[in-house]
């Protein structure tokens, strides 16, 4: 038997006869539909979806042993080397792995979403069933309370909603992390407080609840959406201050007839501005000459513009610590004593 006739049968039981061109328009059309399904997925396949298709189990083993399918997870493979599969790769290989009930969620959902940046590797995954087994670079969540209205899809890949998001994530991090991922889904116009309290009607025992309740009742949504860990840093170091929170990335019209500024930090009623100079921004020959400015018109217009190196801000704080209060709530009380 000649390698293509072998070829043939290995990935249609067929035999040494029919006729050569209608077996390589099957072969073509098989090919064909295994490529199509594969691009919606980021070129992941499922066994089950593979003999769907019509690839028989053992014509998929053989391809896999011939370098044309590659497996990822037991019953899931690629088309691509594991080194080369993308991150959203990565993450629908983890939800096909669970079948049709399994979607992405937590941290890697509120990552897939633009909520929060994860940099975990392993993928956390949820999936409405309890008997399931653990596996390999996945964190397995098990939820007898997710639903259809939960699920949502994002670059095709199953990802809980992100009002189920915020409240996973809340399960499994820190306050600030919860508020940073509700301010961005305001910025983002996702933010539902509806949807959130039917999070909480329906689960009302989940270990992110109590958190998600206090950020719903302490923190101003929308009011801290920080754009990188500079600024991240600098609001930590407000809080240890103990001086309000202020408003952050937002516009500052000085009244002067000149253009709004957009400043980091900003304190409206005691009329302070900070600003985190990070190098990557604040270095450039352009910003030299545009900050004094920006600092000049600022001080015109009754404001305290204040500046916060890279280096003060993440090796330094304890000296921002100490100059905050008197920077921003001292200014406050000698004007209502003035």
């Amino acid at each position: 038997m000649t390698h293509a006739l072998q070829f043939l049968r290995d990935d249609w039981g067929v035999g040494g006869h029919g006729h050569k061109n209608d077996n390589r328009r099957r072969t073509f059309d098989l090919d064909r539909a295994i490529a199509d399904l594969a691009r919606r997925q980021h070129g992941l396949l499922t066994l089950a979806q593979l003999c769907e298709i019509g690839l028989a189990a053992r014509a998929v083993q053989h391809r896999a042993a011939a370098g044309r399918l590659h497996r990822i997870h037991v019953g899931v493979y690629s088309l691509v080397p594991r080194e080369l599969l993308t991150r959203n790769g990565h993450w629908m290989a983890a939800v096909l792995a669970y079948g049709p009930r399994a979607v992405v969620s937590h941290r890697t959902a509120a990552a897939l979403l633009g909520l929060y940046p994860t940099d975990q590797q392993r993928i956390d995954v949820t999936v409405a069933v309890r008997s399931v087994r653990s596996r390999k670079h996945i964190r397995l969540h098990r939820s007898t309370t997710l639903t259809r209205a939960d699920v949502t899809r994002v670059r095709g890949i199953p990802c809980t909603s992100w009002a189920r998001t915020v409240l996973d994530l809340a399960a499994v991090s820190p306050l600030r992390t919860v508020e940073r991922a509700f301010d961005q889904a305001e910025v983002m116009g996702l933010f539902d407080l509806r949807a959130v309290e039917r999070q909480l009607e329906r689960n009302p025992y989940h270990r992110g609840a109590p958190i998600v309740r206090q950020v719903l009742a302490e923190h101003y949504i929308g009011a801290t959406p920080t754009l990188n860990e500079l600024e991240e840093a600098f609001l930590a170091i407000c809080r240890r201050a103990g001086v309000p929170d202020p408003q952050v990335n937002e516009w500052v019209d000085f009244g002067d007839g000149e253009p709004p500024v957009w400043v980091d930090f900003v304190w409206r009623e005691q009329r302070v501005i900070v600003e985190t100079d990070g190098r990557a921004v604040h270095g450039t020959r352009q910003a030299r000459e545009r900050d004094p400015r920006r600092d000049q018109r600022a001080l015109l217009a009754g404001w305290r513009p204040v500046r916060a190196t890279w280096r003060q801000v993440m090796r330094r704080p304890g000296e921002l610590e100490r100059a905050l209060p008197r920077l921003v709530v001292r200014p406050a009380r000698r004007a209502e004593t003035g």
